[in-house]
């Protein structure tokens, strides 16, 4: 298991290394990661729960690392954080099927070439 502390500072370390050597890149990453909080359509709370959903299904452990942080400081909940997680395996979950039904489609496609 990670100690998700040490890897967060790390993580933070390294980016903060690859700005240095790409700057402008980082700058344009980082206006993206903000551009949500320019709004007020969705607080900081729903954010926080959208972004851990997605760093689940992206696989990012950066993010898993940073976004449990900023939900904590958010308020956001255990219960809340496991109920967005289970928005992100249903979508997993339906990403297989509907991908699944893509390989039927191209074996069928093959088969019949």
């Amino acid at each position: 298991m990670n100690n998700w502390n040490e890897y967060r500072a790390d993580t933070l370390k390294n980016v903060g290394q690859l700005g240095k050597l790409v700057p402008e890149t980082l700058k344009g990453t980082g206006a993206l990661m903000n551009a949500g909080n320019k709004t007020s359509h969705l607080d900081t709370r729903t954010r926080e729960l959208i972004a851990l959903a997605c760093a689940v299904t992206t696989r990012c452990d950066g993010c898993i690392s940073i976004h449990a942080e900023a939900a904590l400081k958010a308020g956001v909940t255990e219960e809340e954080i496991a109920e967005a997680l289970g928005v992100a395996v249903s979508l997993n979950a339906g990403g297989a099927v509907v991908y699944s039904g893509r390989v039927i489609d191209a074996f069928r496609q093959a088969r019949d070439a």
